[in-house]
């Protein structure tokens, strides 16, 4: 296998790649990147067994063939070169040389037919739409997944499609987001569970123009984003039924200007309990104050101007969780959905349906 090619384009591709190449291995070759050379196209692959990215760079190709080289050092050995510089790629045994200029690099190679990769998909559905509308959907829920949680399922995002519309969904069981939107052309009634890893990956490969194919297999869901093809497994179970825990419109909702709020609750979480993160909201007529205290015997109090008209009540939350629901809706003011101390609240632009944001209650 010989080839040569120019940095630039060789440093985009990797660059596409590695985030999937953990720094820890259970499996050595999940250490390297494939290359294969066919035609003058370079594919690189790099997978974790879950993710698996597949990037395309031009190339001069003298021999087509396949190896897998340290996808870190190769990305190192690339950053490290000077711009415009050709980098030229011979394999002699289990070992390949990079020359670029006066610098040369050998590297340990493994086998080719080692390295574990996808097969094609059972398709079963397949969409196109804007990048910048699937990365939207990612940014509004993304920050909702659980981490670690022994309920698998909850440890990724839910990707459902029913006629006309795409929601995304995530949950850790404490609070709940929930984005959707209008599909261009009617599409099968679909649940996939994508895993965590697969969705920040998705995130980062997702652009503002251009569009991305979706497919969704049995088991996998894969997304074509220019010369980056995405493949993540699906996780194996069952979503809970999220539109149960959305509650309805509430007749007494609090608009506030959400920045305002947004600085007052980063104030007043200052003194806020470090574990438990909780902050006591008390409404009133067009008044809402915020207390919080922890187990120093410290304790803070802001008083934010709303728009309220219902009685008066308190209520506990998570501040963390209120402060992402809040960066997460779009425009000036934010609309907070309240029924009782005991229960959900609804967080949303004002009469906005596309974005929502459930968060449970704490006991303070």
């Amino acid at each position: 296998m010989k080839f040569s090619a120019e940095r630039e384009s060789l440093l985009a591709a990797l660059q596409s790649v590695i985030g999937v190449v953990e720094r820890r291995q259970t499996m050595p070759i999940l250490a390297n990147l494939l290359l294969s050379a066919d035609q003058g196209k370079l594919s690189v692959t790099a997978t974790d067994l879950e993710v698996e990215l597949v990037a395309a760079a031009e190339i001069k190709s003298g021999a087509d063939g396949r190896l897998t080289v340290p996808g870190r050092k190769l990305l190192d050995i690339c950053r490290s070169l000077p711009e415009g510089v050709t980098l030229t790629f011979t394999q002699d045994g289990d070992k390949l040389t990079v020359k670029a200029g006066r610098s040369r690099f050998v590297l340990a190679t493994l086998p080719a037919a080692d390295f574990p990769l996808i097969d094609e998909l059972a398709q079963q559905q397949s969409l196109t739409l804007p990048q910048s509308d699937l990365r939207r959907l990612l940014d509004k829920t993304h920050f909702s997944m659980a981490q670690q949680d022994v309920r698998y399922y909850l440890n990724g995002m839910l990707l459902e499609t029913d006629g006309k519309m795409l929601r995304t969904v995530a949950t850790d069981g404490h609070r709940l987001a929930l984005c959707e939107m209008d599909l261009p052309s009617k599409a099968t009634g679909q649940q996939v569970i994508v895993p965590r890893k697969g969705v920040l990956e998705l995130q980062r490969l997702l652009g503002n123009e251009g569009e991305v194919q979706i497919t969704i297999g049995s088991n996998h869901i894969r997304a074509q984003i220019g010369d980056v093809r995405f493949t993540s497994k699906l996780i194996d179970g069952r979503f809970p039924e999220y539109s149960r825990v959305i509650p309805a419109a509430s007749p007494k909702a609090v608009i506030a200007d959400r920045e305002v709020l947004r600085a007052a609750l980063q104030r007043t979480a200052i003194l806020a309990n470090e574990k438990y993160r909780g902050i006591r909201l008390a409404l009133k007529k067009n008044s809402m104050t915020l207390q919080a205290h922890n187990p120093e015997q410290e304790e803070a109090e802001e008083e934010v101007e709303v728009t309220y008209k219902g009685e008066e009540l308190e209520v506990g939350f998570n501040v963390g969780y209120l402060l992402e629901a809040l960066g997460a809706v779009d425009g000036t003011e934010v609309e907070i959905g309240v029924t009782d101390g005991n229960s959900s609240c609804l967080v949303r632009a004002p009469g906005a349906t596309s974005a929502r944001y459930v968060v449970m209650p704490m006991r303070l």
